[in-house]
Order: C-alpha cells, then sequence, then structure tokens
C-alpha cells in the first residue's frame, strides 16, 4: 500500500449532488493537506497511507468530512459499523453509561458485564457456553492461541503447535502475526516456527483434485516435514475467509478439517473479526461451512464502532485458565458492555443478519454486472452477504504494488464513494448492513465510472 501516494492537495473534480453522495468541486477539501501534515510530524507512519479523508462526521452508511462533502461509506470503517455508524442505539446505551459514573471497574463485577455475556453466548448458540472479553481484534487471536496451546499442553500435544493457512491475516502482534504467513511482515520475530505451522489455501480456481483431497496432502506434508497432525498439532485457526480478497474456502474442506480435529483431539477456532456479527448474513461467517467451531474470535463489528473484542468458547476450554491467569485491563467494562448490548438488540430487532443476506445477494448481483462489463479487467467477484471483492486479473498488479486498482480507489473517492484499499490486486467492499437499497446500487455504478475512467 505504501509504494501508492494518494494525492494529499485539492484535485479540481466533477460537483455531485446526490440524495447519497455530496462533492463539492475540490477534493481532498481544503485544509486537508495541513492536517495530514500535522499528524505526519508526531505519528508513527505505520498508521499513514489510508484515502486522504479527515472524517468529521459519519452516521448510518454515510460519512462526512470537516467541508460537508458527503460519501457513500462501502467499507463500515473496515468492517466495524456494521449496525451503521453512530446508531442512535449504540450512542444511547454509550451515554447512559456514562452518566452512572462509572466507566471502568477492571475484572470486578458489573451488571452490565453479566447481561452483556448472557446475551451474547445466547447469539453465538450451538456449543459455545463462556466468552472473555477484550479491547482489540488481534488480543482475541492471542487469548485463543494460549487456549489452544494450554489445551494441547494438558492433553499431551509433543511439539504443540497451532496450524495455520498461508495468505491469512491475524493482526500485528506478536501471536498474531507468527499465525500469519507474511514473511516480510513478521522478519522482526526471530523463530515464528517453534509455535506454528502452515498449510496451502485451497483456492477453488486453482484446484485440480478434491478440496478435502488438497486438505489431506497438506497434512502428508506436514508428516513428510515431522510433524504429525494427530501428536503434534494443539489447534487450527481459520480466517473464516481471507481477508484481502473475500476468498471462502470449499465447504468440503472445513468438513474436512473438523473430522480431523475431532478424531485427533485438535481445537478448531475461527478468527470471525470481519466476518461476525451479521457480516456474511448469518451470525457468524463461519455457519457457511455446517460444522461446530471451538473458539470464535470477535470483534470488529461487535461494539458498533467502540473498541471490544472477545473469544467465546465451551466452558471446558474457556476455563482452562486458573484465576487471574487471563485478564485485560478493560475487559468486560461497563460502558463497552452497554454497548455490545446495543449492538446485539439492533441486529435482532432490525432483523439485520437477514437483511445483510438479502441485501448481500443484490450487491453481488450489481457487482457481477461489474464484471460482464470488464471482461478484460476483472477476474472474479468473491464473497457472500455484505462482504464482497473485486479481484483483478494480473496485469494490472504492478511490481509491489496494484496501481490500477489503487487509481480507481481514488476516483471511487473523488465521486463521493468509500471502498477499503487493500494495496493488492483487489478492491474490498464492506458497507454497513443497515445502507439502503438504491445507496448500494449508486455505489456500485461509481465503481463503474470509475473503472471507465481508469481503464
Amino acid at each position: 500500500m505504501a509504494s501508492f501516494q494518494f494525492s494529499t492537495q485539492g484535485v479540481a473534480v466533477k460537483a455531485i449532488r446526490t440524495a447519497n453522495r455530496e462533492i463539492s468541486g475540490v477534493i481532498p477539501a481544503p485544509g486537508t493537506h495541513e492536517i495530514l501534515t500535522r499528524l505526519e510530524k508526531v505519528e508513527s507512519r505505520s498508521m499513514h497511507g489510508q484515502i486522504p479523508l479527515v472524517w468529521d462526521q459519519a452516521k448510518d452508511f454515510s460519512v462526512f468530512d470537516h467541508a460537508g462533502n458527503k460519501w457513500i461509506d462501502f467499507t463500515s470503517t473496515i468492517f466495524v459499523a456494521n449496525v451503521g455508524h453512530s446508531n442512535p442505539s449504540v450512542l444511547a446505551a454509550a451515554a447512559k453509561s456514562i452518566s452512572n459514573e462509572m466507566i471502568a471497574c477492571y475484572a470486578y463485577p458489573n451488571v452490565e458485564r453479566a447481561a452483556y455475556l448472557e446475551k451474547l453466548i445466547e447469539f453465538a448458540g450451538g456449543n459455545f457456553e463462556k466468552a472473555f472479553l477484550l479491547s482489540a481484534g488481534t488480543e482475541a487471536t492471542e487469548a485463543a492461541m494460549k487456549l489452544m496451546k494450554m489445551h494441547g499442553k494438558k492433553n499431551g500435544k509433543k511439539q504443540n503447535l497451532v496450524l495455520a493457512i498461508t495468505g491469512n491475516w491475524h493482526g500485528r502482534t506478536l501471536g498474531a502475526q507468527v499465525l500469519s504467513s507474511n514473511t516480510s511482515q513478521r522478519e522482526w520475530i526471530s523463530h515464528p516456527e517453534t509455535e506454528t505451522v502452515h498449510i496451502p489455501f485451497p483456492y477453488n480456481e486453482k484446484l485440480t483434485i478434491p478440496a478435502e483431497d488438497f486438505l489431506r496432502n497438506s497434512i502428508d506434508e506436514l508428516l513428510a516435514a515431522g510433524i504429525d497432525f494427530k501428536t503434534d498439532i494443539c489447534g487450527v485457526m481459520l480466517e473464516t475467509f481471507q481477508g484481502w480478497g473475500a476468498y471462502f474456502y470449499p465447504k468440503e474442506y472445513v468438513q474436512e478439517l473438523r473430522r480431523l480435529c475431532d478424531e485427533f483431539g485438535v481445537l478448531l477456532a475461527f478468527d470471525e473479526m470481519q466476518a461476525g456479527f451479521g457480516r456474511t448474513g448469518k451470525n457468524f461467517g463461519y455457519e457457511h461451512y455446517e460444522v461446530q467451531a471451538d473458539l470464535l474470535c470477535c470483534g470488529k463489528g461487535m461494539g458498533g464502532g467502540l473498541p471490544i473484542s472477545g473469544v467465546i468458547g465451551s466452558a471446558e476450554v474457556m476455563d482452562l485458565p486458573d484465576i487471574g491467569n487471563m485478564s485485560s485491563t478493560h475487559s468486560g467494562n461497563p460502558l463497552i458492555s452497554a454497548v455490545g448490548t446495543a449492538v446485539l438488540k439492533e441486529l435482532e430487532e432490525k432483523n439485520l443478519v437477514s437483511i445483510a443476506e438479502k441485501n448481500g445477494k443484490l450487491l453481488h448481483e450489481e457487482l457481477r454486472k461489474l464484471m460482464g462489463a470488464f471482461p478484460d479487467q476483472i477476474q472474479q467477484i468473491n464473497g457472500i452477504g455484505m462482504i464482497a471483492a473485486i479481484i483483478f486479473k494480473e496485469r494490472f498488479v504492478g511490481p509491489g504494488n496494484a496501481t490500477a486498482i489503487s487509481l480507481i480507489t481514488e476516483k471511487c473517492f473523488q465521486k463521493g464513494l468509500l471502498v477499503v484499499h487493500t494495496g493488492r490486486e483487489s478492491i474490498k467492499i464492506g458497507p454497513p448492513l443497515t445502507i439502503s437499497t438504491d445507496a448500494l446500487i449508486e455505489g456500485v455504478s461509481v465503481i463503474h465510472e470509475a473503472m471507465s475512467e481508469v481503464f
């Protein structure tokens, strides 16, 4: 992403005024460059490189800058605002909690936490009995990794490794990056191979054999390298879909993996950061595979824009750490617990999970039309429900970056649409589940316009 630089200086663009978009004649708005320059002087550069939009307000599926420009949001601020930006029920729950004059209480009990955890377990359904709350998604993957290793040690696993999949992404802390396979981003870690092992992702279009055979071949290759799934693997961590490109696994692959985990006493965890809380048209994305999960790692859409994450599992696994052995400073504080409850109520009372399934079909129908209009540029459309990725053909991806795709992202920005800039051969789409159908269709039409101009 760093190899492409968005223009931070105002560019003259066509003025736009629709029910869902409002763009003045200059984008980014005057004053944007000065704010970005101030940040550059005092903030780590790792936070920079996004579309040069200084957010001023965000409501439902709309984002506004300080000059009053208005964008359709196809990002949900990286799949966080599932129930819509500044959801009134979420704001009301936060305000009520703050008015009680108790924001934090560490691990001491509070009524809001009890109410939230009860509702969260009910929402998760299945075999889930307990949860552990944290603040950020990467903390949840770290906690799940700890639980899997504790379970493996208890059950006599020899190397006690966590199995992960190449190309998946689980966060930026030590354990989370050990789970990821991006060697350039984890080169600061001395010995990642002592904790995890990776097998290849089963890309549907590249499979020449049944998906379950592809998995078994991968397990056989591990055995040839001295790693026995039966005796050495304590857990498997799957990103429910491969984040950068919304690639879902073949169902048969996950079902065979579940069978192997059951046979050899291995825990199966799903990283549901992007897939959870209605995003795919189900409560959790792993449900599309029709398997039971042992652990769910949650975040993003869990808090409606406020920082909350968690791990959900069986009582047997969740109670492996002794009292005080796994806690977090802000875990389950009253404010965030009240907000979490409000998010779940919004999902249920507004039927947003079913709406995501219905509108997801519309979104993908519109994207397939887009692919039909650009068959020489678009390789495929991925995703389920309100998550999608446009995968572009390799010839449009320059060395080390995706220049044409970044230009499309910038054109969309100038036309009043925000999409996720991956810096790869994809553009990601994930609007709030509350988006109107006309805004959904209008947003895809903007992508069409931008592609027409770039190509």
